[in-house]
């Protein structure tokens, strides 16, 4: 027998959900609101719910938890740096391949999307992405 599974959605921890909110909410400008469990319910533009949870022994994912399809990777980072959201977090030595701004272009040197990662507030790595 299988598992009647209703619904799914997806989670992630944070350090602060005050501040979480604040850039989840007013600088990426994504509806926020509170959970009955302490958290936070993100809803992303699909409609898809993101729980995000307080945590007191957070460690920031080291891996990008959420990507975010924007049209323009340019006007994107430009948004996101003129938030004050810093877009190059990769230097030296693992780079890959971004430029000043931290932008990663496809190519077919470089394979891949046009995409830029940034953290939020709790260290968690995000992107923009071009689709």
């Amino acid at each position: 027998m299988m598992v009647q599974i209703r619904d799914a959605f997806p989670g992630f921890s944070v350090d602060d959900v005050g501040a979480a909110r604040e850039f989840y909410g007013s600088t990426l400008g994504l509806p926020v609101d509170d959970d009955e469990m302490g958290g936070l319910r993100i809803t992303l533009p699909s409609g898809q719910a993101v729980f995000v949870y307080p945590k007191p022994d957070h460690t920031p994912a080291t891996f990008t938890i959420m990507n975010f399809v924007v049209d323009d990777i340019g006007r994107g980072v430009d948004e996101l740096n003129e938030a004050g959201v810093v877009t190059k977090i990769y230097t030296e030595p693992v780079d890959f391949g971004t430029d000043e701004r931290g932008i990663a272009w496809g190519s077919d040197e470089n394979p891949g999307p046009n995409i830029a990662w940034f953290r939020d507030p709790a260290g968690n790595v995000l992107s923009v992405i071009e689709a």
